[in-house]
């Protein structure tokens, strides 16, 4: 479900103001995550790594309430709850989005995942959910990245994670990553707040 709130009625009455109409209202900031936890599930519970990736943000996000909300065509919507986007290879050799509900059963979110990123991969068409707050990611998978900065469009005022190759050290894996995300929906303490508890979950899954 979302509906329309009064910003001035939110504790983002201030950022709503400042950066509603900013020409460039995005923030990003970088992170290495450590993802050793996350490779060692997915060999042994045969899980892709994705999901397993989704799955954390989606459960770090639930922890931060500014992802509840989002500026959306000059105004501020609420949402009761959240999605994550995944980008999908599809039969065409082309690439296709696909967002995925997230819930908190880590079983029924991977059901979610490998059916709908299928579906989108075999029909080649987008699988958009609208009454979510959706969370955009990219796996660069087959390169390594030191960060990236995503495109304004000035439609799409979505946070968004991009990471790529996973790089190791003797015994760990760490991942360089970006999120990028809307001043008017969160400052850069909430999204520094949201990197750290996506990975004390990486670390605990």
């Amino acid at each position: 479900m979302m509906q329309e709130i009064n910003h001035k009625e939110t504790s983002r009455e201030y950022a709503f103001e400042m950066w509603m109409n900013a020409p460039m209202p995005m923030v990003t900031i970088f992170r290495t995550i450590e993802v050793t936890n996350l490779r060692k599930i997915s060999r042994l519970k045969k899980l892709k790594f994705n999901m397993l990736m989704c799955w954390c943000i989606g459960k770090a996000a639930t922890q931060v309430k500014e992802f509840r909300i989002l500026p959306v065509n000059g105004k501020l919507i609420k949402y009761d709850s959240l999605a994550v986007n995944t980008i999908v290879a599809n039969n065409n050799e082309e690439v296709s989005s696909c967002d995925i509900p997230f819930c908190e059963n880590i079983i029924e979110f991977n059901d979610h995942y490998l059916r709908l990123t299928a579906q989108v991969a075999e029909t080649c068409e987008n699988h958009d959910i609208t009454d979510r707050m959706v969370i955009g990611t990219s796996a660069l998978v087959r390169y390594k990245i030191d960060g990236a900065v995503g495109m304004y469009s000035g439609i799409f005022n979505n946070p968004f994670l991009i990471w790529g190759r996973f790089h190791k050290t003797l015994f760990k894996s760490y991942l360089n990553m970006s999120f990028q995300f809307h001043h008017t929906q969160m400052d850069g303490a909430h999204a520094a707040r949201f990197l750290e508890l996506l990975q004390q979950e990486i670390k605990k899954l």
